[in-house]
Parts: C-alpha cells; sequence; structure tokens
C-alpha cells in the first residue's frame, strides 16, 4: 500500500539484515542500477523491484524517507558504506 513502506522492516522481511557483508554489497550494486557507486534518488524510487519484478514504485514522499534515513554525510546520494549501515542500524 502506498506510503507503508518502512526499510527497516523491509530489510528484515527480505533477510537482507542477515546477509554477508559480501551480499549486502552485492544487493547495493543491483540497485546501483547506473553503476555511478551511489543509489541516488531515481533509483531509490524503485528498490522493491530490485527485491521482486511486481514490486511497487515508492511514493516521492516514501523515497526522500530512505534517501535521508541512508545518507548520512548529506551529498544526496547513498554510498555503499551508508548503505550497510543502514541495513546493519534496520
Amino acid at each position: 500500500a502506498a506510503e507503508s513502506f518502512n526499510y527497516k522492516k523491509f530489510f528484515e522481511m527480505v533477510g537482507l539484515k542477515k546477509k554477508s557483508p559480501e551480499d549486502v554489497k552485492k544487493v547495493f550494486h543491483i540497485l546501483d542500477k547506473d553503476r555511478s557507486g551511489f543509489i541516488e534518488e531515481e533509483e531509490l524510487k524503485f528498490v522493491l523491484k530490485g527485491f521482486t519484478p511486481d514490486g511497487r514504485d515508492l511514493s516521492d514522499k516514501e523515497t526522500k524517507a530512505l534517501l535521508a534515513a541512508g545518507d548520512k554525510d548529506g551529498d544526496g546520494k547513498i554510498g555503499a558504506d551508508e548503505f550497510a549501515t543502514m541495513v546493519a542500524e534496520s
């Protein structure tokens, strides 16, 4: 349902929290569609589709909340280390 996305519950649900650091990095690279080394806001919108083809797009509000949760250095994108930290803290 729209506006129901909670990244902490989601990471737990897909088993990401229990994955090894190497596996978390692999997931990061799957979500980093443009191979820039960062997950930008546009890529975050489609995060659910990275896990299931019929996943819905996140709303702008959900996308911005996810970006804010992961972007520790305030550069407007999530790097691999920030993503790993976000998963570990979930």
